[in-house]
């Protein structure tokens, strides 16, 4: 460890301590950094990781099933090439899927605490461009215009959280995705409500202003009301696109391991709205796991 890297270790411990002094003290996952790159040039196949602007990366490790986060500047590529023309021929679920993934960043960036103004412009710029698209690229995937803003909505997002970072749905996606192999949008797409829902009124005055940016509200809404309809579009979206509430492949005893995994990538390093331990964590693999109930049909009534 040289002495850059040193330093920015005390540095970490001594604002760990400050801002979580009821919590264990632990060293960060990943340090270091990534040596110079030659130029780095993306062309996203997908709308939805926003991969093409952020410095993040993902690696997981086979043996443990645990993936693992890697944040470092030169990761963020010179130039994007957004081309629609490379997203056509991709299947509607995988449509609906990556673009919730975009959706989830854009949210999850907009709600946390190290949100700025141009984060939050960003973010409300990706929401509003997903929920005027999305539906059409899954219905439609020949659509040019479609597909182009879905990858404008998927670069701003990735903008947005390159800044100001994701949340729980991240964290528990990612031990999902790690140990099961679950697509991460899909993950994403399950547990985004469930996530919004758990925070409650911390973040009704935020979800009320993307609710008015997606023009699912107006600006004379009553807030808690403007935040509820943006939960409850999400779940509607969900539902036209054919992805359920529950992960099937959970196992309840691989419960406690896969919340201490969204513990440590997500404490402190994520600035959420509501903090939350591994126990408090645990909650929503138990969502995820409960059977979907058959709606009653009117002759049931």
């Amino acid at each position: 460890m040289n002495k850059l890297e040193k330093v920015y270790c005390r540095t970490y411990q001594t604002i760990f301590k400050l801002a979580l002094p009821f919590l264990p003290y632990r060293t960060p996952e990943v340090v270091g950094s990534v040596k110079k790159l030659p130029l780095l040039m993306a062309v996203p196949t997908t709308a939805g990781t926003g991969s093409e602007t952020t410095l993040a990366a993902v690696i997981t490790d086979a043996q443990t099933r645990h993936k693992y986060a890697i944040n470092d500047f030169p990761l963020i590529p010179r130039y994007a090439v957004l081309d629609p023309k490379v997203t056509l021929s991709l299947p509607p679920f995988v449509t609906a899927t990556t673009g919730m993934d975009a959706l989830t960043h854009a949210v999850e960036a907009y709600i946390g605490n190290s949100s700025t103004r141009g984060t939050r412009k960003n973010a409300e710029m990706a929401v509003k461009l997903i929920f005027e698209n999305l539906d059409t690229a899954y219905t439609n995937g020949s659509d040019i215009d479609a597909r182009r803003n879905m990858l404008h909505a998927s670069y701003y997002a990735g903008c947005a959280f390159t800044k100001s970072y994701v949340g729980y749905v991240h964290a528990v996606a990612h031990s999902l995705g790690g140990e099961y192999n679950v697509p991460h949008g899909l993950a994403n797409a399950v547990l985004l409500p469930f996530v919004l829902q758990e925070y409650g009124e911390t973040i009704h005055q935020k979800l009320y202003k993307l609710a008015v940016a997606a023009g699912i509200c107006t600006k004379d809404t009553p807030c808690e009301q403007a935040a509820n309809a943006f939960i409850d579009e999400i779940r509607s979206m969900k539902q036209r696109f054919g992805i359920g509430n529950t992960i099937p492949e959970i196992r309840e005893e691989d419960i406690p391991k896969l919340s201490h995994y969204a513990d440590k990538e997500a404490n402190p390093l994520y600035p959420v709205p509501v903090l939350m331990d591994a126990k408090e964590l645990e909650k929503f693999y138990y969502m995820l796991m409960e059977e979907e109930k058959p709606q009653a049909s009117d002759a049931d009534a």
